[in-house]
């Protein structure tokens, strides 16, 4: 494990040594520095994890210097040590950003016991920020059932869960890919560390680079202060990017570089930086066919791909489907303060013989709407609304459609009944707007009447 980096700015040469000599020995990787400017210059180029501060230096003071440093990491713990200590000066700094307040001469144990705790609290901090940031996932269960897919989906998963390696997860919208990426992270070695989820989908290449790899100040118009991505704020972590195959040509190279080399840059920076992570990636896009082409790369692929898992859609795994809907009734329950509502064997049949070409995340929508609309304790069939017609039930029409002929209707229906509006489209169908545009491209279905809002 790489030890930590403490930088010291202290214009007091025999201290600097003193306290170079007693950190390294405490497994201290040590920067130093004796004025503001070489303190401001070695802060950029060693990127320390905490640092010791001196009030008094020959170019300034700790309270002209600290904002200047903040305003480039704010993540950074900074204890300042003074001969002239004051409550309304340790006020001041504390409110400028400073972790401690230390009066010198200092006892060295106690400062490196701060240093230790002042670490420990920006990795905490560091934690919750990831949790903010990711998705609400709960501890939903993508094994639920006993088909054969989903048990060898299982099994598989349980076997590379505890490795480093990237993930890419396909399947089809709905189908539960990123409860298994949560699953994974929450089985493997890096469970205690930070999960965060992109969705790629429909985001422009500066967004996507900005959520990804952060950003300087003054990086663009309106980056008023530096802000750390998504990759350092999941380090040692895992990152989950749903929709890789959106992924902006121009930053699958960067993208790539994090995962070969370990290193990044944030925008409008030029320093390199380390950071550690799982990636686990998804698609429902065919990213072998992206690659021939030539709307994602070669190179990229194989190195996520190096673990490939499918999740199969609903269809295929009909028996699956009660203990589905008794485990999502559960969680309606819950999330709705319904109480608990029971469904007949009839309503099962019907939820068994429907093609669910939104998978299990329509299956909840279905459920979710017969709940709130029928008044019942009990759903029976006719409690139950799908969005494709009757006809299209397996069995019904069987040898009359293709899927994709399925898939293209049902979109039109979906256009029809939100008044050709794309992005409210795309949410009744639970996909990004991105995807639906892809779809729309993809089947030929007229534009006219379509718009974004």
């Amino acid at each position: 494990m790489a030890r930590n980096k403490i930088l010291v700015v202290d214009d007091d040469a025999e201290f600097r040594s003193l306290i170079c000599n007693y950190l390294g020995g405490k497994g201290y990787e040590v920067e130093t520095a004796g004025t503001c400017a070489e303190g401001e210059r070695a802060w950029r180029t060693a990127e320390p994890d905490a640092v010791v501060l001196d009030y008094e230096l020959p170019d300034g003071n700790a309270m002209e210097l600290l904002p200047r440093l903040k305003s480039i990491d704010p993540t950074v713990p900074i204890i300042i040590l003074t001969g002239h200590g004051s409550i309304d000066l340790a006020v001041d700094a504390v409110k400028l950003g400073a972790e401690h307040f230390l009066t010198k001469p200092a006892n060295l144990s106690a400062l490196v016991l701060l240093i230790q705790r002042s670490m420990e609290n920006q990795r905490n901090q560091q934690k919750q920020a990831a949790e903010k940031v990711r998705y609400s996932r709960g501890t939903m269960n993508p094994f639920l059932g006993n088909s054969a897919t989903i048990l060898k989906l299982a099994e598989l998963a349980a076997r590379i869960a505890a490795a480093d390696s990237p993930v890419l997860i396909q399947g089809e919208t709905g189908t539960g890919k990123g409860v298994l990426a949560r699953w994974m992270h929450d089985n493997g070695r890096r469970s205690a560390e930070p999960f965060l989820d992109l969705n790629c989908g429909g985001l422009s290449r500066d967004l996507l680079e900005t959520e990804l790899f952060g950003h300087e100040r003054g990086a663009f118009t309106g980056a008023v202060q530096s802000k750390s991505g998504l990759l350092e704020i999941a380090h040692k972590g895992t990152v989950f990017l749903d929709e890789i195959g959106d992924v902006d040509l121009n930053v699958q190279p960067k993208l790539l570089k994090v995962l070969e080399d370990k290193v990044f840059r944030r925008l409008g920076d030029v320093r390199d930086r380390r950071v550690d992570i799982r990636l686990i990636a998804a698609t429902h896009q065919d990213l072998a066919r992206l690659v021939k082409q030539k709307s994602f790369r070669a190179d990229l692929y194989f190195r996520i791909s190096t673990i490939p898992l499918t999740t199969p859609p609903l269809r295929e795994r009909v028996e699956d489907i009660p203990v589905l809907t008794e485990d999502t009734l559960d969680r309606l329950a819950v999330d709705l303060g319904t109480g608990r509502v029971e469904i007949t064997t009839d309503a099962i049949r019907s939820l068994q013989s429907y093609q669910w070409p939104g998978n299990i995340r329509e299956l909840r929508n279905v459920l979710e709407r017969a709940v709130l609309l029928s008044g019942s304790r009990v759903l029976n069939e006719k409690d139950l609304h799908f969005e494709v017609p009757e006809m299209e039930r397996f069995g019904a029409s069987e040898g009359v459609r293709t899927l994709e002929e399925m898939e293209k209707h049902y979109i039109e229906e979906v256009l029809l009944l939100e008044g050709g509006r794309v992005e409210a489209a795309a949410k009744r169908l639970g996909i990004p707007r991105s995807s639906l545009y892809h779809k729309i491209k993809q089947y030929g279905i007229a534009r006219p009447g379509l718009n974004t809002f």
